[in-house]
């Protein structure tokens, strides 16, 4: 086994430039043969070696610290080779100073800006990481319902935001939540957690959503200043009766036989932060029904100005395939509507509905198991 992995450490290791270092490779060697190309035509004159300080800086806008190093040090040997070779003037021999002290400067410029970049990836992955642990990976089977989860991040730089997903198999039924956090960062993501963290606790021990509710409102007040709230709607399935309560969010979709059906709450209610008094909406599930939750920035996706036809487009995107493929359908028709360009994050929970669970048979005492083989 030693013998294995002294092996592969010996190996040589090829590593290709990254396109950035690429790039800067080549404005740098295409500036280079120019200033050369410019000194070989009038070798009377030295006033184009001045240029030859640029060479590092060029690369280092783009490349890492070897590339800007390597340049750097080819553009002080041209400039001094075409100094020896043509006329040793007081400009030539700056212009060959000043390219090995600019070469210097850039290296180290490079440097640095390297280790920036390090840390802000560094600091992107920890983000990425920490919002992973606090969405934890949904379905694809909870109770008798078929769940998915997503989430798309409105930045590429780290998949980090203040919506929340969670979906349990509790005594009292499947229940879901899906929430949004006023504000971003760490510090969103923070209180997601918290949330998420209570609500993982009293979903299990609470009859009544309403009671969740109050629980849920208690842990985001003790954890917020005086503005920042969080939206949440919570879904409960038991028995095929889909219960709603939302506190100032979206409503949910139901997608019934090629209708979408937006499930209003009975009267609006605040966000969780304000003391909500929530009234729930009862729905009586078919097989075969699918529920989308989504956060607000489903809703306000837009081009130009026109807003997602998220209700027009649910049925035709969501009803068909598995759960799983109906949100990948949504995600790349939403980023086809924006071209890209997100203005917030979205969470999405898509359930379908495929029936009672069929009654867990009754175990057989022990006595009668000894009965039967007798």
């Amino acid at each position: 086994m030693l013998f294995g992995v002294n092996a592969q450490v010996s190996r040589p290791v090829r590593r290709s430039l990254s396109p950035g270092s690429r790039a800067g490779l080549g404005a740098a060697l295409g500036l280079l043969a120019a200033v050369s190309a410019a000194e070989f035509v009038d070798r009377t004159s030295t006033q184009a070696l001045s240029l030859m300080v640029l060479v590092p800086f060029l690369a280092a806008a783009f490349a890492g610290w070897p590339v800007v190093a390597g340049v750097g040090v080819l553009a002080t040997i041209t400039a001094l080779a075409f100094t020896v070779s043509g006329s040793l003037t007081a400009h030539a021999v700056v212009a060959v100073l000043g390219t090995a002290v600019g070469t210097g400067i850039a290296t180290a410029m490079a440097v640095a800006r390297q280790r920036q970049a390090h840390q802000i990836a560094e600091l992107s992955k920890l983000a990425s990481v920490a919002q992973q642990a606090v969405l934890r990976p949904l379905g694809p089977q909870v109770g008798s319902l078929a769940v998915a989860g997503h989430y798309i991040s409105s930045t590429a730089a780290a998949d980090i935001g203040g919506d929340l997903y969670e979906v349990l198999d509790t005594p009292y039924g499947v229940r879901m939540i899906i929430g949004d956090v006023r504000g971003k960062g760490l510090e969103a993501v923070r209180l997601a957690s918290i949330v998420l963290g209570s609500y993982r606790h009293v979903a299990y021990e609470r009859a009544d959503l309403r009671s969740v509710v109050t629980d849920l409102d208690r842990a985001v007040a003790r954890s917020v200043g005086d503005e920042d709230f969080v939206t949440a709607a919570l879904v409960e399935e038991r028995g095929g009766t889909l219960t709603i309560v939302n506190c100032g969010h979206p409503a949910p979709l139901l997608l019934r036989r090629g209708a979408v059906i937006p499930l209003e709450p009975p009267a609006p209610a605040p966000p969780l932060g304000f003391m909500p008094v929530v009234r729930p909406r009862v729905e009586r599930l078919e097989p075969g029904d699918r529920l989308l939750l989504f956060t607000d920035g489903l809703g306000e996706a837009r081009r130009d100005g026109e807003f997602f036809p998220t209700a027009d487009r649910a049925w035709r995107l969501l009803g068909h395939g598995t759960v799983a493929d109906g949100l990948a359908s949504l995600e790349t028709a939403l980023v086809e509507w924006v071209r890209g360009r997100l203005d917030d994050d979205i969470a999405l929970v898509l359930m379908e509905y495929a029936g009672p669970r069929p009654a867990a048979a009754a175990p057989v005492p022990s006595w009668e198991v000894g009965a039967a083989e007798v």
